[in-house]
């Protein structure tokens, strides 16, 4: 028997700023995160940060709406908005807003038992931070 081989094997999120050190800063130390790759060409910069499982969720107006309104009470992400699990999500805030992050909308259990706290980066992205159920002591 032959094992399915999966037809898309990693998902990149590519952001581009130009406040690079700024943003480097808030993912880093934010997160506590150490570069997997660097990139350097003359006056350009880029790096990897790598977080575990990747997956892509597409919504249509109406269930993004939804989610936002769970997370925060009214519809307020852009077409993109990235979703990061985070092992204590008090401590990551704590972080995430010692680096700039503006608080959205503070933690809030979601009706599947997670956790979720929405901020918003230094640029302007919007950023799910939740602790799932399964790792949330009691």
């Amino acid at each position: 028997m032959s094992e399915k081989v999966q037809p898309v094997l990693q998902l990149r999120v590519a952001l581009t700023t130009s406040q690079y050190e700024r943003l480097v800063e808030f993912y880093c130390a934010g997160l506590g995160l150490e570069p997997a790759a660097r990139w350097e060409e003359a006056a350009g910069q880029g790096l990897m940060l790598e977080m575990g499982r990747a997956s892509l969720e597409i919504f249509n107006p109406a269930y993004a709406a939804i989610i936002d309104n769970i997370e925060t009470g009214f519809r307020t992400s852009g077409p993109v908005r990235l979703a990061l699990e985070v092992p204590d999500l008090a401590a990551a805030l704590e972080r995430l807003v010692s680096r700039g992050a503006v608080v959205v909308n503070p933690p809030v259990v979601t009706p599947w038992g997670d956790t979720n706290a929405r901020v918003q980066d230094p640029d302007g992205m919007q950023i799910t931070v939740f602790q799932s159920a399964r790792l949330i002591p009691g």
